[in-house]
């Protein structure tokens, strides 16, 4: 039984972590329709963005936690203006390999600079040690972690459907053309929703730091799952992406601690395969209706 609870809170952590990442996925795609495969490589950074504020300007996990991923966003903000934006009227495949080919810059400039080992950022100190509760513990940092993925995914869901603001880029991320057609100049949302996209990608980044060893390739396998559940959960939806994020991470979890090696490593891509197969618009994504 503690087996068991200790490989569910894992995958409510690692889940989180998806969940994150997905929903700004889900956002960019829903309002852009780019596939932004760059947003491994802005997770990446996130958790290099923490390491540099302790290493070069001695600012600790508290203050790269917010500072970072404002940071990055503006970065996404700038790239969406300068490079991303010029591509949106065409197929969304140039989009596509241009992120791809922004991962790799971003990745080969990380390892000019830092090299390919992993650089060990410390746990902060107030979340050191275990967490009882009743006869279990669990470490101190890795409940954070979690409530703190659902505190923001709750604080991004009230900010898009409890404030004007949020109700007009969810209405434009889910349903752009029909928002277009009601006045509403979709255009000028792009930029600050693709660099809010890549500021959640800078927060889960930050939060990674100190349970994974920052690398410069810490993000390339993780950005393929991530795809996944977006898939899964259905292009564009952002409650998909939160539920789906949660759900994949303790179901790979699970698969991790009882079933063979393998079974661990393709079930997502699997479970994505048959949710196709049965619902192509994915658990939560609305089905296309012919004209």
């Amino acid at each position: 039984m503690a087996n068991f609870l200790e490989q569910t809170v894992n995958g409510l952590v690692n889940g989180g972590f998806y969940a994150m990442l997905a929903l700004g996925l889900a956002v960019i795609f829903g309002m852009l329709k780019v596939v932004n495969f760059a947003h491994g490589a802005f997770y990446m950074l996130g958790a290099f963005g923490a390491y540099l504020c302790l290493r070069e300007l001695g600012l600790s996990f508290w203050w790269a936690l917010p500072l970072v991923p404002v940071v990055l966003g503006v970065l996404g903000m700038g790239l969406e203006r300068a490079v991303i934006h010029r591509l949106t009227r065409l197929d969304p495949l140039y989009n596509f390999l241009l992120t791809f080919g922004l991962t790799l810059i971003l990745q080969d400039l990380v390892k000019w600079r830092y090299g390919v080992s992993a650089n060990p950022y410390e746990v902060p100190a107030a979340l050191r040690g275990t967490l009882r509760a009743g006869s279990f513990e669990f470490p101190a940092y890795r409940v954070f972690v979690f409530g703190f993925a659902v505190l923001a995914c709750a604080a991004v869901w009230w900010l898009l459907t409890r404030t004007r603001i949020g109700m007009v880029v969810r209405a434009a991320t889910e349903r752009p053309e029909l928002t277009g057609a009601l006045g509403i100049d979709v255009a000028r949302w792009t930029t600050p929703v693709f660099g809010f996209g890549v500021a959640l990608a800078g927060l889960a980044g930050v939060l990674a730091a100190p349970m994974q060893a920052v690398n410069p390739l810490m993000g390339a396998d993780l950005i393929i799952v991530v795809f996944a559940v977006v898939v899964i959960g259905g292009l564009g939806s952002i409650l998909g992406s939160v539920a789906t994020g949660f759900g994949v991470g303790i179901a790979v979890a699970w698969a991790q601690a009882y079933a063979p090696p393998v079974v661990a490593q393709v079930l997502v891509f699997v479970v994505m395969a048959a949710v196709l197969l049965w619902r192509p618009a994915g658990l939560f994504g609305r089905e296309e209706t012919p004209a």
